[in-house]
């Protein structure tokens, strides 16, 4: 159902967005900008998923305002990352154009945003889930895809801004968004600071339980030489 009403809503939004270039062109005074943020971006993927897809002549001849909610499985994380609620996306998407020399343009979209939600990741010790929650800022420039297989001189700082592609069916929100959770989640969360992890014999959370597969354990090494006198259990463990 929600991919119907996007489509439908794309559709609309096609509709009167070429209606108002008409009047543009006539001399007309209309902003695009509001309507965009309405309307913008809704397509369907080859899983009929809805995606968001910002092209660049979407970007002109005003930005695009970004006010996106990204429910949970709207966006495909990693294995053990899991979004809980809605993701909030705000910002802008602009078009900027590179001129390379003669009439080589390049056109870039530079995507300006402020992502907020939470997400739920596991301990690096006992893979208990804990909450994470995620407010980022980012300012990224995507070029089209094969833009740099030749080296030239670039218009924008590359220590200014982050440098991505995208493909010739525009930029997907998702990926980018995607891109940032990642980068802001930290590589190894704990559940607290002492937590004691799993038993490496019997999987058992050593914070809620406590097991005897340390003393009843035996390094292999010394089994053949149990039972002989001068030989501990601690030595047949392997401590």
């Amino acid at each position: 159902m929600a991919c119907f009403q996007g489509k439908l809503i794309y559709q609309v939004y096609l509709a009167v967005r070429f209606l108002l270039f008409l009047e543009y062109r006539r001399g007309g005074r209309f902003h695009l900008v509001e309507i965009r943020s309405r309307f913008y971006g809704w397509a369907v993927g080859e899983d009929n998923e809805c995606v968001t897809k910002i092209l660049p002549e979407d970007l002109h001849p005003d930005p695009l305002l970004l006010d996106v909610t990204l429910e949970p499985g709207s966006v495909e994380y990693v294995h053990g990352i899991h979004q809980v609620g809605p993701l909030t996306v705000k910002g802008q998407a602009e078009r900027i154009e590179e001129h390379r020399g003669g009439r080589d343009i390049v056109e870039d979209i530079r995507l300006r945003a402020k992502i907020v939600g939470d997400f739920e990741v596991l301990c690096a010790r006992c893979l208990d889930p804990l909450r994470q929650h995620v407010e980022q800022r980012f300012d990224l420039i995507f070029r089209p895809a094969g833009a740099d297989s030749e080296m030239a001189e670039r218009s924008i700082s590359e220590a200014e801004t982050e440098i991505g592609y995208y493909e010739t069916s525009g930029l997907l929100l998702e990926d980018a968004v995607r891109e940032q959770v990642l980068l802001s989640l930290p590589d190894r969360s704990l559940c607290r600071e002492d937590c004691k992890g799993l038993c490496l014999h019997c999987g058992a959370n050593l914070n809620e339980t406590r097991c005897s597969c340390g003393e009843e354990n035996v390094d292999p090494r010394w089994a053949a030489l149990k039972g002989l006198e001068g030989f501990s259990a601690e030595k047949l463990s392997g401590k």
